[in-house]
């Protein structure tokens, strides 16, 4: 099954796809509580079963440009960096023998097909393709041999970074949560519907290929990496796991490539689906902003 948020005249609406278009859940099965992707996690199996029963219907068509973020509000997005050894090694650092963990808000979701605005604080805004896992069930302590139970379905993202907020301290935060900043979508594909366990992922910008690789050279696989944070927090239907990018990133090339307004990012999982996003310019004059990576910050800092 593949469930997409659309962006109706009443707001972002779950829809399940169907054998033409997409057919609203909340409406078709009389439940104004299954409106949202989070309500049907959260009412379990039985809400995504009476969901897939919907897929024999015609449906209403939609522009890309109506499907909003694929998971509209996480309650988190937690990340997995570094968990491809060549990216690793393009980045001087040696492959990681832990996972390298940091948090997203959910501020920073944005649309499978938005604009993507390039924050004006930074000059090193960089594309991250990644598969990300949505949780279904969740929990504590899920042991890697039961993980994938715990699993609602995967989407493709776009970590996109700054990495000079990134870099400017020995903590991701800044650089990973300026908003809008990760597309997520299309659609949530469940995990009857797409196996992901090697699999093609292909970043590409203007057209030329800039991230090739396989999800089976994770360093840390799905099921461990769920097993992983449910070590130390509980997790929550609708939670997100952004599972890591491979070698091919910008900061990473000589001479280093950033994201410009006017370029068009696109990743694609194979199974899962392609996202698609122009980089626009973010509206303003922030030229005398203190908090600037690089240069002398007002007030002694």
């Amino acid at each position: 099954m593949r469930l997409a948020t659309i962006v109706t005249s009443r707001g972002p609406r779950l829809h399940v796809k169907a054998r033409s278009g997409y057919v609203d859940v909340a409406d078709e099965l009389a439940d104004p509580r299954l409106a949202s992707l989070g309500s049907v996690l959260r009412a379990g199996d039985q809400a995504m079963d009476a969901a897939r029963g919907l897929q024999d219907r015609d449906g209403v068509q939609y522009a890309p440009a109506d499907l909003g973020p694929a998971v509209p509000a996480p309650p988190r997005i937690l990340c997995l960096g570094v968990n491809y050894r060549e990216h690793a090694l393009e980045g001087g650092r040696e492959v990681p023998t832990w996972p390298e963990a940091f948090v997203r808000g959910a501020d920073s979701v944005l649309g499978p097909y938005a604009d993507l605005v390039k924050p004006t604080l930074t000059s090193r805004f960089d594309y991250e393709g990644e598969l990300g896992v949505v949780i279904g069930t969740g929990g504590r302590y899920i042991p890697a041999g039961k993980a994938l139970d715990a699993v609602a379905g995967y989407v493709v993202l776009n970590d996109a970074s700054a990495r000079d907020w990134q870099r400017a301290a020995s903590q991701w935060t800044a650089g990973k949560n300026f908003d809008g900043s990760m597309p997520i979508g299309p659609e949530l594909v469940t995990p009857d519907e797409a196996d992901v366990s090697d699999v093609a992922l292909t970043t590409t910008l203007n057209g030329q290929v800039m991230q090739s690789a396989r999800t089976s050279q994770m360093i840390v696989d799905i099921p461990s990496a769920i097993e992983f944070f449910s070590s130390f927090t509980r997790l929550r239907p609708g939670d997100v796991i952004a599972t890591g990018t491979p070698g091919g990133v910008g900061f990473a090339r000589q001479p280093p490539v950033w994201m410009q307004p006017g370029d068009v990012i696109e990743i694609t999982v194979e199974g899962v689906g392609t996202i698609r996003n122009r980089v626009v310019a973010e509206e303003g004059d922030r030229s005398d902003w203190r908090w600037r990576p690089g240069g002398q910050t007002p007030g002694g800092l």
